[in-house]
């Protein structure tokens, strides 16, 4: 009876909504940005280092969130790549020399920060951390 109820307990807290994961994400630069706007196309060619500029010659940096349940799934969503694909994904290019994978922050607050010190940056947040200092490009379902 014990089990039954254990694993019953788990099956709820797996469906339960308004977990991280399952929670929108959104890119997002600094209000004062010279960048207007971004297309999934396009932020899925700076995420895989494909690109380093937009149209129109705006060079951008982009921000990394640490490894975690936002993370995995914002590169879900993007890129249909899972955390382990992502990893050897960026080992590769690394290796090869054709990019650096995106500048890692330690936490939402820290990304925050340096998106309010440089325009060009591009950063991924919880669509709930996004306030009135950041100007949302794109919406991840």
């Amino acid at each position: 009876m014990r089990r039954v109820g254990l694993l019953l307990l788990c099956a709820v807290l797996l469906a339960a909504p308004g977990t991280p994961a399952q929670a929108g994400t959104v890119l997002v630069c600094a209000v004062d940005s010279p960048i207007a706007s971004l297309s999934r196309e396009q932020a899925e060619q700076l995420y895989l280092g494909r690109s380093r500029e937009l149209p129109g010659g705006i060079a951008v940096t982009l921000v990394d969130l640490p490894p975690g349940p936002v993370r995995d799934d914002f590169y879900m969503q993007l890129t249909g790549k899972n955390p382990a694909q992502i990893r050897a994904y960026w080992s590769r290019m690394v290796f090869t020399g054709r990019a650096l994978p995106p500048r890692e922050a330690r936490d939402v607050e820290e990304a925050l920060d340096w998106l309010a010190a440089n325009p060009r940056l591009i950063a991924y947040l919880p669509e709930s951390a996004a306030g009135p200092e950041v100007r949302t490009l794109l919406r991840l379902p």
